[in-house]
């Protein structure tokens, strides 16, 4: 550790349980944050001001005016440009740590790109919004005894939960996604204090981790508008787990995803092409069909009452809309496939 990295991390390494052993752990380690939204953003800011060497940063988003209440990273022009919320992200961490190594990622992780994304990570962060993803997330670490830590948050209610290996997984504790009606930000709508509730206890698990502790092998949820904490010690890993029990992986299977709803978005997801787009030339097919804004990173196009977001790896969402057939028939309007 050199003299300024002594002098920048100090009152953390007075800290005993870290120390100076420990900032040097955190100083070589490497996390993987999925999902930079309201989870994500506290999570990234977070461990590049507590010194972790290098962040890994996936998000298949980008900045919305309605992302700026709770979403702490991000600022009005990133929304105006509509950047891609992982490279809104990069940017804003050099200038929070710039010694902190950022690789930034807009993609969708699916069973085909998972590990190369998350290859040499010690730590997953979870930061996403839908369980098909955590469940994807679940079978890889588990897959690779590597520690993850869940959390979630609506209105002014917080669940946080550690997977370790060799204890219980996301799927000892949920075997099916939740059934049913589900509330979400733009139902339910969402509290700032929880975000950052949820993710300062995901980041206070994983610098524990990081330094060779153990976070409490617990569920943690509360409700910062009742003031009400609760925290259940997790069961012992079920035998019978179709995870970490039986050793089965079947949502690393496959090689894309199925079009799907975004939580909360009137949104669809269409990931349906495997080679890369020229936004520019894609930028002069559409213009004669309606508004375009191409900021290099993403292509945002107006048609009537929808609004594509066209991504360099042939990743769309259609805004608009909740129905995959509606946002099938414009990706292959416009985009031809």
């Amino acid at each position: 550790m050199t003299a300024e990295e002594r002098e920048r991390y100090s009152r953390q390494i007075l800290f005993p349980e870290i120390g100076e052993s420990g900032q040097e752990k955190l100083l070589a380690s490497r996390v993987a944050i999925v999902g930079c939204g309201a989870l994500g953003s506290f999570q990234a800011a977070a461990l590049a001001r507590a010194g972790v060497g290098r962040l890994t940063l996936l998000d298949r988003d980008y900045v919305e005016p309605s992302n700026l209440q709770r979403q702490w990273l991000y600022e009005e022009a990133d929304a105006a440009e509509g950047l891609p919320k992982a490279v809104a992200a990069r940017r804003a961490l050099a200038r929070i740590n710039a010694a902190v190594r950022v690789e930034a990622h807009v993609e969708d992780l699916t069973p085909a790109n998972i590990e190369d994304l998350l290859d040499g990570v010690q730590l997953v962060l979870d930061g996403t919004d839908n369980f098909e993803t955590r469940f994807l997330l679940n079978d890889f670490c588990v897959s690779r005894r590597l520690p993850w830590i869940y959390g979630g948050a609506v209105g002014s209610y917080g669940i946080v939960m550690p997977v370790l290996p060799g204890g219980p997984c996301l799927r000892c504790v949920y075997p099916e996604p939740p059934a049913g009606l589900q509330p979400t930000c733009e139902t339910a709508g969402i509290l700032n204090p929880v975000t950052a509730t949820v993710a300062a206890w995901q980041v206070a698990a994983a610098l524990k981790i990081l330094c060779g502790l153990q976070p409490a092998a617990a569920v943690l949820t509360f409700d910062v508008w009742q003031g009400a904490i609760r925290q259940t010690p997790l069961p012992e890993a079920d035998p019978g787990c179709p995870a970490c029990g039986r050793g089965e992986f079947p949502f690393l299977e496959g090689d894309r995803r199925a079009p799907i709803s975004l939580c909360g978005r009137n949104a669809v997801q269409i990931h349906e092409r495997s080679r890369p787009l020229d936004l520019d030339l894609l930028a002069r097919h559409l213009a004669p069909h309606g508004t375009v804004r191409n900021n290099g990173f993403a292509l945002r196009f107006f048609h009537g009452g929808y609004e594509l977001t066209v991504f360099p790896d042939g990743r769309a969402i259609v805004k608009g809309t909740t129905d995959v057939g509606v946002a099938r028939s414009l990706y292959a309007r416009f985009l031809g496939y």
